[in-house]
């Protein structure tokens, strides 16, 4: 088994990373970006629910440096900014996504 994080910006952001990830709907937004770079529009029609819904939980993902914003004349892009992130995600997908 890999070590654990000890030094404490690691473990603050690991902290950072597991609390944001703890709501269905950020997590289906992480899952949905993947390494991906998404507008909100394609975000909004591939989770399924309001701009105003997902843009709320979006600034929630940002404020705890998990996505990464670009914007582009009148539309924003977002990243998983993290690839420990993206290996959080893949593995929990492979734990809980994949049949036994």
């Amino acid at each position: 088994m890999d070590q654990l994080p000890t030094r404490e910006e690691d473990i603050e952001q690991a902290s950072r990373s597991l609390k944001a990830m703890a709501h269905p709907l950020r997590l289906k937004v992480l899952c949905v970006l993947g390494s991906e770079e998404m507008s909100v529009q394609d975000i909004v029609a591939a989770v399924g629910t309001t701009q105003s819904n997902i843009s709320q939980h979006l600034a929630i993902l940002r404020e705890k440096d998990i996505l990464r914003a670009r914007k582009d004349a009148n539309k924003v892009y977002y990243r998983v900014g993290d690839p420990r992130t993206l290996r959080l995600i893949a593995m929990m997908s492979d734990v809980f996504c994949h049949v036994r």
